[in-house]
């Protein structure tokens, strides 16, 4: 049986950037600032606790056993329990090697300790696919997830064989689990909604499973033992969209993984995602990309190996450190 939430993470591709335990003591406070679309962050509270405010939401305070995912992060701020003043500003994250630093009170023991990583989204529906899951996920007290992150950071550490495919794969586990175990409840629209409702999942599964079905709003309704008003009214509510635009937006980023791949002809690309004959699933690709389909699958070949080649340039001519946090004092949203 297709498991939906599997197959979003493994169309989102994840792959690990870089990972850092940090120390700290006395008060601080750091600006995370990512460009637009946001960056995937996730963070383990081993030691001591700190407040995190995610892209202008509420705070949130991080205990000892807190996992916390934000699948799009792009502006945020993480300060000590007891914020320091505004017009503070701390100086750089000490950088103390191996992958560690520490904020705050230089000197002494510190207060706080926690793993902190990154990583990002090789699908060129990163956007689509994000807007599925849940703004940010915070559990507390997983084992599971805690020494999945623990094994992340030592596997980014070392410069093992097959490390990169360890790594994507990690970072896919973790994600599945922290999706599961999120709270089920979630106050926004998405997968994770739709999967917790045991008749929309079985609607969902459907759309996942045979994609090339011609399927109607009526027909999925069966699937889901629902009447078509009731499905269609509880499906949009629930995941944020009505079900022919899910559909379509899961059949278009399946066309685009298989475009990429260039492995299958473009007819049995149209009718894996439900088109009778290419024609019409190139009218439909071209209306939803801005792009017709060959032009698509050759651009993105391109880009993946001048991406390959600059990778390969970067590792044996510019070795550089992972990037670390910015350190500012707070602005106030413009």
């Amino acid at each position: 049986m297709i498991d939906p939430l599997a197959e979003v993470v493994g169309l989102l591709e994840p792959a690990a950037r870089h990972t850092k335990r940090v120390l700290s003591a006395g008060q601080w406070r750091i600006h995370c600032d990512y460009a637009a679309g946001g960056t995937p962050f996730y963070a383990v509270m081993l030691e001591g606790s700190c407040i995190v405010t995610p892209n202008g939401g509420e705070p949130l305070q991080l205990l000892p056993g807190d996992f916390l995912m934000i699948p799009a992060a792009y502006d945020f701020y993480v300060t000590s329990t007891t914020p320091p003043p505004e017009d503070h500003i701390d100086p750089p994250p000490l950088a103390l090697g191996k992958s560690l630093y520490r904020l705050g009170n230089p000197d002494g023991p510190h207060d706080n300790m926690m793993l902190v990583g990154h990583c990002e989204f090789g699908s060129p529906d990163a956007a689509l696919l994000v807007s599925l899951l849940p703004e940010q996920i915070h559990i507390r007290d997983d084992r599971s997830l805690i020494n999945l992150v623990k094994l992340v950071g030592e596997e980014a550490r070392e410069d093992y064989p097959g490390r990169d495919m360890v790594l994507q794969r990690l970072i896919e586990v973790m994600m599945i689990m922290a999706l599961r175990a999120a709270p089920k409840l979630s106050p926004n629209p998405g997968l994770v909604n739709g999967l917790h409702d045991p008749k929309l999942a079985v609607a969902l599964r459907a759309m996942h499973e045979k994609p090339q079905i011609s399927w109607t709003v009526a027909e999925l309704a069966r699937e889901a033992a629902l009447s078509r008003s009731t499905f269609f009214e509880r499906f949009s509510k629930t995941l944020g969209m009505a079900p022919m635009e899910y559909l379509h937006s899961w059949r278009m980023a399946l066309a685009k993984k298989l475009l990429r791949e260039n492995e299958l002809s473009l007819t049995a690309i149209a009718e894996r995602v439900g088109y009778s004959s290419a024609s019409p699933f190139s009218v439909a690709f071209t209306r939803y990309t801005g792009m017709p389909p060959r032009r698509f699958s050759v651009a993105a070949q391109e880009k993946d190996q001048t991406a390959d080649i600059s990778e390969g340039l970067q590792v044996v001519y510019n070795p550089t450190s992972p990037p670390s946090f910015s350190s500012r004092g707070r602005k106030n949203p413009s």
